[in-house]
């Protein structure tokens, strides 16, 4: 299953509607389009295994690139948009880039990392070139639009903070299976959330993460319509149900607060009675905000846990979720284990690491210390994201705490070591400390917690030096992995061997909100 089987037999449906821009792709289209990059690809010495960088926005043609590199059986690296230079540097030379894709609207961008790729050969660029950069579609528009031969499945490596603060890759295996083999996520889209070529999926954010790109990949290999909103508004969002008759999408809890807050004049003069299966993963959901969102939607909310190593599936519908307000699911791919420091597994109701029983082998590229750190500490082969959780009486998992004070804010993940790394570094700053505090609409926003080399002494001073801070952090950073506050304290609470007891902090400013995730 992928778009050419589709293409021969229904070659003028749909398979790509932008929902701002209007620009659309056939499945005939999107085929041939496709198959013209693999081609460009394999011209320019590219074989199975290789590396492909794209840093593109909701592109009208994303998928053209996304799919051009599944043919060519590479394994391709989606990166935000919102990257800065030297964060986009570091992963197209760390995952080994042998091509890299970017659009007219990062223009400036390419230009400053130009010098800095040098193993990246072909540097493509759509709606435009600069300097270094040639163009993307002059360069298809030459290629024929035949297949490759004896073509095999390609694979994302999508990449993930890790506790240096640098972005890891994470490696999954690429199997040696012909173009079209379904991908265990396919299964799960068909069995649980009723996936058919009759489906329009409405798919509001970023295609560079993981679940966006993966499951717009699901709904075209199925047949169905990937309905994408270039950037995400609750309004348009109603509007984009209404106008194609959306049956599925997939949100963050983020979306659902900023869909809740509309109006009700104006949330409830739309028609979304087309939607049947709603689903949501990426952050915890606060139980009541979830419960509109099912009173308002009806029983079509769907939650799933997972992460982007694919060694486990934990899923609920709206039944189960009412029966068990708060959890996450139970585990439909992989074993849950409960462990605690040891590795001892732990009763019902008792909080510890979760882990996954799986056949399923992940790694995270070019860094074996955070592999191992998966892994449990008994070597039975499990393997963890690294989250805090117990499981009930009923087996339905509840997470309780996040990976390494992880923040995830409106969906995104942030690792609060990279902001550390930044701002120990600004001359005023003997120790910081960086973690997500309550925000209502995001879930989490980044805080930071200074101790300065002199204590500022009025509110001016304290506001100007924070706002210092702030933007020294994005110098280097991208805006949302900064504090959007900085406070200051005499001294951080750290033990004699120097480790910081952050959750000291951080209960504190969780303490009145009722809820520790």
């Amino acid at each position: 299953m992928f778009p050419g089987h589709i293409a021969q037999s229904t070659p003028d449906k749909l398979a790509v509607v932008m929902a701002q821009s209007g620009f659309t792709y056939s499945y005939k289209q999107l085929d041939d389009a496709a198959n013209r990059f693999s081609q460009a690809l394999a011209q320019h010495g590219l074989k199975r295994g290789d590396h492909v960088a794209l840093c593109l926005e909701n592109h009208d043609r994303y998928f053209e690139v996304v799919w051009g590199c599944h043919y060519a059986g590479l394994i391709y690296t989606a990166c935000s948009s919102r990257l800065t230079s030297d964060e986009l540097v570091y992963i197209l030379n760390d995952c080994g880039a042998k091509a890299f894709i970017t659009s007219k609207y990062k223009a400036d961008q390419a230009l400053e990392i130009s010098n800095q790729i040098p193993q990246v050969d072909l540097r493509l660029m759509l709606d435009g070139v600069v300097d270094g950069f040639d163009s993307f579609e002059e360069l298809v528009s030459q290629q024929p639009n035949e297949p490759l031969l004896d073509r095999t499945e390609g694979a994302d490596m999508l990449y993930s903070s890790g506790t240096t603060g640098r972005p890891k890759g994470v490696k999954l295996h690429l199997p040696d299976n012909p173009l079209g083999t379904a991908p265990p996520l396919v299964g799960l889209g068909q069995f649980l959330l009723g996936m058919t070529s009759e489906m329009v999926y409405l798919s509001p954010a970023p295609l560079y993460h993981a679940a966006p790109l993966r499951w717009n990949l699901v709904v075209q290999r199925l047949g169905g319509t990937s309905v994408i909103m270039e950037h995400f508004d609750a309004e348009e969002f109603l509007q984009c149900v209404q106008k194609f008759a959306v049956t599925h999408s997939q949100t963050v809890p983020t979306m659902f607060v900023r869909l809740l807050k509309l109006d009700p004049s104006v949330r409830l003069n739309y028609d979304v009675s087309s939607l049947s299966y709603v689903f949501h993963a990426a952050a915890p959901c606060p139980i009541e905000t979830k419960r509109q969102m099912i009173n308002w939607f009806g029983p079509v909310i769907h939650e799933y846990y997972a992460g982007s190593e694919g060694n486990g599936f934990v899923y609920c519908d709206t039944p189960q979720w009412l029966a068990h307000p708060g959890t996450v699911g139970v585990a439909l791919s992989g074993i849950l284990h409960i462990l605690d420091e040891e590795g001892n597994e732990l009763p019902a109701n008792e909080t510890g690491t979760v882990y996954f029983e799986s056949p399923a082998r992940f790694e995270y590229h070019n860094d074996p210390e955070k592999t191992k750190a998966s892994q449990d500490p008994l070597g039975r082969g499990w393997t963890t994201l690294g989250d805090i959780g117990y499981l009930d009486d009923d087996k339905f998992l509840y997470l309780t705490d996040r990976k390494a004070f992880m923040i995830i804010s409106g969906g995104v993940n942030i690792y609060p070591q990279e902001a550390e790394n930044v701002l120990i570094h600004h001359p005023e700053v003997v120790d910081v400390a960086v973690f997500g505090v309550p925000n209502a609409d995001f879930g989490e926003e980044v805080k930071a917690v200074v101790q300065p080399k002199t204590m500022p002494l009025t509110d001016k001073d304290r506001s100007a030096l924070a706002q210092e801070l702030i933007n020294y952090c994005r110098q280097s950073l991208a805006d949302f992995k900064c504090p959007r506050t900085v406070d200051f304290r005499e001294e951080l609470p750290r033990h004699p061997t120097g480790k910081l007891y952050k959750r000291l902090l951080k209960d504190e400013y969780w303490a009145q909100s009722g809820r520790k995730i």
